[in-house]
């Protein structure tokens, strides 16, 4: 406010004026002094209205720094209400995520365990095969090996 301004003047005039000895009076020049209170007087009607007015708003703007104060509220409400959503949102993903990766863990443990049985079974009907190979691959042998054993004895009782 302008008349505040040209107070603090005119006490900075009365403060810095040169003092009378022997006294608490001190030297100011009338002009000057009368110059600051006549602008001093001036400015007050301007600054007494400007206050008026602002008394006169006052609620209003109040008022408005209400519904402001409102809005942010509202907006940081929203805003909060969206994060905690986005985190949910991701919080769900992470289990569903977490879940499809066990459940396909599960699923290849599981054809692991289909394939192995196939394998041993399968290795295991070679196994008869190859057990009833090498059996008769033994008969024959020892046919063979036995006929031998006649021929050689066959030979020697005929020489």
């Amino acid at each position: 406010m302008e008349s505040l301004e040209k107070l603090e003047a005119a006490v900075t005039l009365v403060k810095e004026s040169r003092a009378v000895p022997l006294s608490a009076s001190c030297v100011i020049h009338r002009g000057e002094l009368l110059g600051v209170l006549d602008e001093i007087s001036k400015a007050l009607p301007n600054d007494f209205a400007s206050a008026k007015k602002l008394l006169a708003h006052r609620e209003q703007i109040i008022e408005e720094g209400r519904q402001s104060a409102e809005q942010l509220i509202a907006h940081a409400r929203e805003e909060v209400a969206r994060m905690v959503e986005q985190t949910a949102i991701v919080s769900a993903a992470r289990e569903e995520a977490a879940r499809l990766v066990d459940e396909a863990h599960n699923k290849i443990e599981r054809e692991r365990e289909e394939v192995d049985a196939y394998i041993d079974s399968r290795l295991a009907t070679l196994e008869v095969i190859l057990n009833k190979t090498l059996d008769a691959v033994n008969r024959g042998r020892e046919r063979l090996a036995g006929a031998s054993d006649k021929d050689v004895l066959s030979q020697l009782s005929e020489d």
